[in-house]
């Protein structure tokens, strides 16, 4: 049986982190709509020269096109056992074309790693990127990066007032979404506050107990780890 699962949570929740993680273990592909708005752009493909020349005007990828570009990679042999979306959908029009393409496919798991704004406003404003090399490091700003020696230094969207304002965007748009999703016996919402392997574990839960509600399998109601 497939394993589609759709991972959502706001900026700072460590959901590409855990999407990699699991995505690995399980053996499928980590679908970013990132990586993939690149690879359509290289490729050179109908989908990926329409998308290059919204973005050369300054303007967003509409939801025609990312469901376009969505499509084809959902149709490559490696996706044929599953994946893990990590940015798509952003919209309800994008769930619901996620869902005409799930015909055939199985059932959709869809995970909210949730993590309170105060948090997440402390974990991106501490956050250091290396000035030279761009890796992400840990430590204070001016410090020495661990890879290259480069400066650390922090990116201009982690200052506080922008940080805070990526929140509220991201929670009015995801709003109509986890409501799209709620109420479906396939939808999960884990707490992304703790260690990283502790929310490892109990994604891993949450996604294997909502694809077994979705085959149809008598299941005990979800009830996450303790913290």
């Amino acid at each position: 049986m497939a394993l589609n699962v759709v991972m959502l949570g706001p900026p700072g929740a460590g959901k590409g982190t855990q999407a990699d993680r699991f995505a690995a273990a399980r053996g499928i592909p980590k679908i970013s709509t990132g990586d993939i708005l690149r690879e359509a752009v290289q490729a050179g493909s109908e989908l990926g020269r329409r998308a290059q020349a919204i973005m050369a005007r300054g303007e967003l990828v509409g939801d025609d096109v990312m469901i376009g570009i969505v499509r084809e990679r959902l149709g490559r042999p490696d996706a044929a056992r599953g994946f893990v979306l990590d940015g798509f959908p952003r919209t309800v029009a994008q769930a619901e074309a996620l869902d005409a393409l799930m015909a055939g496919r199985g059932a959709l798991v869809v995970v909210d790693l949730a993590v309170a704004d105060e948090e997440l406003v402390r974990r991106l404003t501490s956050r250091r990127v290396c000035g030279s090399c761009g890796a992400n490091a840990a430590g204070p700003a001016e410090a020495a990066c661990g890879r290259c020696g480069g400066t650390l230094v922090q990116r201009s969207d982690d200052r506080e007032d922008v940080v805070r304002e990526r929140l509220r965007v991201y929670a009015r748009n995801t709003r109509p979404l986890l409501e799209f999703y709620g109420s479906r016996p396939t939808f999960r919402s884990v707490d992304g506050a703790r260690a990283p392997e502790a929310v490892a574990a109990a994604l891993a839960a949450a996604i294997d107990g909502a694809a077994d509600a979705g085959s149809g399998k008598a299941v005990e109601p979800f009830r996450e780890l303790a913290r």
